[in-house]
């Protein structure tokens, strides 16, 4: 890695799979994300399941999927996903997106 190479921004869209409706999932996620300074979205998905765009440094992506990969202490995580995204229209901080499912 070459000097400046962190501070490069990336984005990564993550699937989050698991017991994580219902316990506060989205909201610590933006905790964490406005902690480490991440910026993108949250949001819950019909299956159940959540989905994350993580935007940031190498450091700052590699821990956000950490954490991601546990989420909050009521959480069960089966499985976490994750491919590169498309840094177009990079987000300048991080929000929940509340759907209605109807």
């Amino acid at each position: 890695m070459s000097p400046g190479d962190n501070d490069k921004k990336h984005c990564q869209r993550i699937r989050i799979t698991g017991r994580v409706q219902g316990v506060c999932f989205r909201y610590y996620t933006k905790v964490k994300a406005d902690r480490l300074g991440v910026t993108g979205w949250v949001k819950n998905c019909l299956d159940n399941g959540v989905e994350s765009l993580i935007c940031g440094n190498d450091e700052q992506l590699l821990a956000m999927k950490q954490w991601l990969a546990h989420g909050p202490e009521m959480a069960q995580v089966d499985a976490i996903q994750s491919e590169q995204a498309k840094p177009e229209n990079m987000p300048d901080s991080f929000k929940i997106i509340y759907e209605r499912f109807f």
